[in-house]
């Protein structure tokens, strides 16, 4: 009896999880479909006629065009850029917020608000109160230092974009590393200092050890969503000056909704979703063994 009840169970639990499964599958699987028709098509919205089979021609265009390698090139920059800051920024933060002092929990609130800030609505604010050359807090912040006032969507747009995307990121990795920084044990430091190691030496050979875990964790779940990157770009500098700041997700985008090329965007994602499988296994291989070291 207890054998048959058990494999009642199991039969149940199939069953129970079957519509989710099929669901996600075909939430995933359609569009990849509809992605691989398309970018065998040469089918552009602005065209009278049908479209028509183009085979492997809207790849082998997209691999011929420099302007594909140059996003590649913005995309790998702008995100080792963003992750150097924001995890940068969130390791000094935490290692703020893990002193005790009053109103740390105010304070802490206040790290963690960016998070919860849309990106468009966050490179609206950076764009117009931050950055603005004429009417930004770092414009009135340097001319009251006596220095002429930086435009940074025109002479460093990508940078501009990091800071944007650091900022919402922030509170993500400070809260990890806070979280790793309450879990190293006590006596441990108590043991250094009696060692008579200095605040350096305990930060270098005892607190950054601690934490090169949860920092391969903060970098790779935001390699995956920096990868594709669009709605800072879109609202802030519109992939320019030039193409100075296209990356792969604005390629697409200019392909598909400004030329109305629709194999060419499809074609274009596709390489865009290799080579972010790419970065991702390489990315999980490296936590992998950081995790097992």
């Amino acid at each position: 009896m207890t054998v048959r009840a058990s494999r009642h169970a199991r039969r149940l639990g199939r069953l129970l999880v079957t519509p989710s499964v099929v669901a996600l599958l075909a939430w995933m699987i359609v569009p990849l479909a509809m992605t691989l028709w398309f970018a065998a098509l040469d089918y552009r919205l602005l065209d009278a006629g049908p479209a028509r089979f183009a085979g492997l021609a809207n790849f082998a265009a997209l691999l011929a065009d420099p302007g594909f390698y140059a996003a590649v090139i913005t995309t790998l920059y702008l995100l080792a850029l963003a992750l150097a800051l924001s995890v940068g920024g969130g390791l000094v933060l935490a290692l703020l917020l893990d002193v005790a002092a009053f109103g740390r929990g105010a304070l802490r609130v206040l790290v963690i608000s960016p998070f919860f800030v849309m990106p468009t609505v966050a490179a609206l604010v950076w764009k117009n109160l931050m950055m603005s050359p004429v009417s930004g807090v770092l414009a009135w912040i340097a001319q009251g230092l006596g220095l002429p006032a930086f435009d940074w969507f025109a002479h460093a747009p990508l940078v501009a974009v990091a800071i944007i995307v650091a900022w919402q990121w922030l509170p993500f990795a400070a809260l990890i590393f806070l979280t790793a920084l309450q879990s190293l044990d006590s006596e441990q430091r108590e043991a250094a200092q009696l060692d008579g190691a200095g605040p350096i030496a305990m930060l270098r050979y005892l607190t950054l050890p601690h934490l090169a875990r949860p920092a391969a964790v903060i970098v790779m779940i935001e390699t995956l969503f920096l990868l594709s990157l669009f709605a800072e770009i879109f609202v802030t500098t519109g992939g320019g000056p030039g193409n100075a700041t296209t990356n792969l997700a604005f390629l697409i985008y200019q392909q598909a909704l400004q030329s109305y090329d629709v194999g060419g965007a499809s074609a274009a994602g596709l390489v865009a979703v290799v080579l972010a499988n790419i970065v991702a296994f390489f990315m999980v291989r490296l936590i992998g063994r950081s995790l097992t070291a």
